[in-house]
């Protein structure tokens, strides 16, 4: 397959994915909805939020460093938040987010579900591998009575 068609089925995909994950937030949360019962706000929702998240989450990780490093990357689910929330000061009548604690929860249901169907997908950039290695080779004059930490 081309690179530019897969770079193209990957963006659709991943597309499809955040629409989906937008939708299960709109259902679940009871801060967050759209005007119209239409599939075109959340397909635009999803598509501002990509773009944003592609432009603009960048720069706030790297301004928020400090305290991401200090909260052990917890701070990232409020820079979620506080992207959900742009998006609908963007498109104010079509998409709505009521509070804060609304975009929290939101923010955390669009990251669990895309980062668990971008996973079973395969559309997502890390990998897991699950290695068996041996176990090192025993001393002879140890004879086995010092400290030993296997991991």
């Amino acid at each position: 397959m081309q690179p530019r068609l897969k770079q193209s089925l990957r963006f659709l995909q991943s597309w499809l994915i955040n629409t989906l994950a937008v939708l299960v937030a709109v259902q679940v949360v009871q801060g967050i909805h759209f005007r119209d019962p239409g599939l075109l706000a959340p397909v635009l929702t999803a598509l501002v939020l990509g773009i944003l998240n592609a432009f603009i989450r960048p720069i706030l990780v790297v301004l928020a460093l400090p305290l991401l490093i200090l909260t052990l990357g917890l701070f990232m689910l409020v820079i979620n938040a506080l992207m959900l929330c742009f998006v609908s000061w963007l498109m104010h009548p079509y998409f709505q987010v009521n509070s804060f604690g609304a975009a929290l929860l939101g923010a955390l249901i669009i990251s669990l579900i895309s980062g668990a169907l971008n996973i079973l997908t395969g559309n997502a950039k890390a990998r897991v591998s699950i290695q068996r290695r041996p176990p090192p080779p025993r001393k002879d004059d140890d004879n086995g009575s010092g400290p030993v930490i296997d991991v």
